[in-house]
């Protein structure tokens, strides 16, 4: 049986999907609704999904999906870690944990040694999935036979899953493709532009790719769904959170603080990374300045224009 920890929109629309292929067990560590998550209005829960408070259930299952953001992982896991071990762990998290700049299934396979830890990333929108609409996604795990049969089990007909053994790169580019995504929205929310977003975009993705191979990723893997696609999808839709955060802040218009933003806190962790590694990412910089509040938009602007001109 397949548990999901996370009852957010993408953990339930996860629910909904892989309910196609037999029992999954949702937990949430607050649910206030029933058969309909309102953060996914219009969605039944289907009868194979089984949405429960109780943690000991979901951790009966064999195979875990950890729909958790990224900024809580951490936490969850020096509580529950211990008791994950043995089991077939898959983070869904798009972000890079604050405390200790590392990505999700570093945190993981420290908290459970002995588990088999897999990266399901991707451009993909919670309601698209939950929605049954056609995604693509990247399963990532350094086990290629786990990772081949972790690929068939959470595959459905209208979720497809290509498999790779590079989980460096593609959690990274789920994670980073995040901040790009703010930089897009600020420009966008600033009226700067369509020609401004695409070189954003563009000088973003080499800003992705630079960190990552530093990480160790394979390059090839950032061309792929989990960096360039999650990349074009989230910097132009308004379907993305982390586009519509820079769109507030471009426009100057308020958001609610309530709301997690995963791109921000990954903004932060980046130029703290920047510094440690001795990296040039301007884009990250500036974003996690603006998010702060440490810099306003034309400032921005004008830094990152300043720069000097050099060789793509």
């Amino acid at each position: 049986m397949i548990g999901i920890l996370g009852a957010g929109a993408f953990g339930t629309a996860l629910a909904v999907a892989l309910a196609a292929n037999g029992p999954v067990t949702l937990w949430g560590r607050r649910i206030d609704w029933r058969g309909e998550n309102p953060r996914l209005p219009g969605v039944t829960m289907p009868g194979a999904v089984t949405v429960t408070q109780d943690l000991d259930a979901a951790l009966a299952c064999d195979t875990i999906l950890l729909a958790l953001p990224a900024q809580a992982l951490g936490g969850f896991l020096d509580e529950h870690g211990a008791r994950l071990a043995g089991r077939v762990l898959v983070s869904t998290a798009k972000g890079i944990d604050l405390a200790h700049l590392t990505g999700p299934s570093a945190l993981i396979a420290q908290a459970a040694p002995d588990a088999v830890v897999a990266v399901l990333t991707g451009p993909s929108f919670a309601a698209d999935i939950a929605r049954g609409l056609p995604t693509a996604l990247t399963l990532a795990c350094a086990d290629a036979a786990a990772g081949a049969a972790l690929q068939t089990r959470l595959s459905t007909p209208v979720l497809r899953l290509y498999r790779t053994t590079d989980v460096t790169g593609a959690e990274l580019g789920g994670a980073l493709k995040n901040v790009i995504a703010i930089a897009a929205g600020v420009v966008i929310g600033a009226g700067l532009g369509d020609s401004a977003r695409a070189a954003i975009i563009t000088r973003g993705f080499a800003e992705m790719t630079r960190l990552a191979t530093h990480l160790g990723a394979r390059p090839e893997t950032l061309t792929g769904l989990s960096g360039l696609g999650d990349l074009t999808l989230t910097c132009t839709s308004a379907g993305s959170r982390n586009f519509r955060f820079g769109c507030a802040i471009g426009s100057g218009s308020a958001w609610d603080s309530a709301t997690t933003v995963e791109g921000a806190a990954t903004a932060r962790a980046l130029a703290r990374m920047a510094l440690r590694d001795g990296l040039d990412l301007p884009i990250a910089a500036m974003v996690a300045r603006l998010a702060q509040g440490d810099v306003s938009v034309e400032k921005a602007m004008d830094r990152l224009l300043a720069r000097p001109l050099k060789e793509e």
